[in-house]
């Protein structure tokens, strides 16, 4: 932890880890006064001063730079993951950035770099790289249309994984039948933690979200969503690309599609891999702005509220209730039992894991009780206060 944040480090080298195995064995033969992982001659927690020294030692035998201090070797692993093709919200993550604007310093020392690539296979590929402001995704994804060339726009997060054969799938698509828009379904990768393999499930899960992600069973019509879509270039203009809003931009825009009348559809093998939130505190977040997302969606289109939208809601209300209800009879308790058990069966069937079946009940009540409370938060907030979009979220966009 620092400043009272918890970071997460990943190991990927075999003798870091077998090192630190061997230092935990070690350990356990010593009289430690202290549980923390490394500790100075005398035994106590290692401190700023001991870690500076050790690195003032190994930089002179390396013959490092002479200014260079521990912090240098932050800088250099964001550098380098940037470089490399990480996006940016997975390196604020990783460096534990409160916001995302603190990591953006990052992409100026990185955009030499990816212009150097680029240059590389100009006489290849026409491609192109722009570096501007943050002005939320919206805006952006239009400042990039419009100085984009060809036919269909291809839409994707900067979070995602684009598997080897997305371009043919689109393409056999398109041959089979035009389409004005289209979207894709999202997948976890094996490599993908079990944390997050347990959130896309709650994500995409007929039992969670009603498979209206893409899936094959669904309550609702398949929407484009913005982390994989693709739009004809002259429909995007001609419905102005995506609008303001903050949350929910990219239903917004799928919605604005079908009521322009054009032929939206889902591409079922045009999949990707989507990486989630790494921790269940920042998912719990991002399901909470959804759930404003759909209050705000429908005070701009009162028509685009379905009923699986509010079950969310309806699910919140009623863990409220039971719980309430436990205090008296301890039977209520017995549907949100039966609920996990189906999804932790449902979840380690297909992810082959008991222990990411188990961590999908969390993530299952999670995502379904963020978005209900920010459903309803947003109810009260723009319904009953009759409050704007702007006025009744301000401290909620995206950091």
């Amino acid at each position: 932890r620092a400043n009272c944040k918890q970071r997460l480090i990943y190991i990927s080298c075999d003798e870091t880890w077998n090192n630190l195995n061997q230092w935990l064995n070690i350990r356990k033969e010593m009289n430690i006064p202290t549980d923390k992982l490394f500790i100075n001659r005398n035994g106590n927690q290692l401190g700023i001063h001991g870690i500076e020294y050790i690195y003032k030692t190994l930089k002179e035998h390396a013959g490092i730079t002479p200014s260079s201090t521990p912090h240098y070797l932050r800088h250099t692993f964001a550098t380098n993951l940037l470089s490399n093709g990480a996006d940016l919200r997975s390196v604020q993550e990783l460096l534990g950035h409160s916001s995302v604007a603190i990591t953006e310093i990052y992409t100026e020392i990185t955009t030499q770099r990816k212009k150097e690539v680029l240059d590389k296979y100009a006489d290849r590929l026409p491609i192109h790289y722009y570096n501007k402001e943050n002005s939320g995704p919206g805006q952006t994804r239009n400042y990039g249309v419009e100085r984009a060339n060809g036919e269909y726009m291809l839409i994707l997060d900067s979070d995602c994984i684009i598997p080897e054969n997305y371009l043919k799938a689109v393409e056999a698509e398109l041959v089979r039948e035009k389409a004005d828009a289209f979207g894709g379904p999202d997948r976890a990768h094996d490599s993908f933690s079990d944390v997050q393999k347990a959130i896309n499930y709650a994500m995409t899960s007929f039992f969670t979200t009603g498979g209206i992600r893409g899936g094959k069973k669904k309550l609702d019509k398949f929407y484009p969503r913005s982390f994989n879509m693709g739009v004809r270039k002259e429909v995007y203009q001609a419905l102005g690309g995506f609008s303001k809003m903050r949350f929910g931009e990219d239903i917004d825009f799928s919605i604005r599609i079908f009521k322009g009348g054009y032929a939206c559809r889902l591409f079922p093998e045009a999949w990707v891999w989507h990486k989630r939130r790494t921790d269940l505190k920042k998912f719990f977040k991002q399901v909470h702005n959804s759930g404003i997302a759909r209050i705000n969606l429908y005070k701009k289109y009162p028509e685009s509220l379905k009923l699986v939208h509010t079950l969310p809601a309806l699910f919140t209300l009623g863990v409220v209730f039971l719980l309430l209800a436990s205090l008296f009879w301890g039977g209520s308790l017995s549907l949100l039992i039966l609920f996990a058990l189906i999804v932790c069966v449902d979840s380690s069937l297909q992810n082959k894991s008991l222990k990411i079946g188990l961590l999908s009940i969390a993530a299952s009540f999670i995502q379904l009780t963020g978005y209900g409370t920010g459903f309803l938060r947003a109810w009260w907030k723009r319904c009953v206060c009759g409050k704007s979009e702007f006025a009744a979220f301000e401290k909620n966009f995206y950091k």
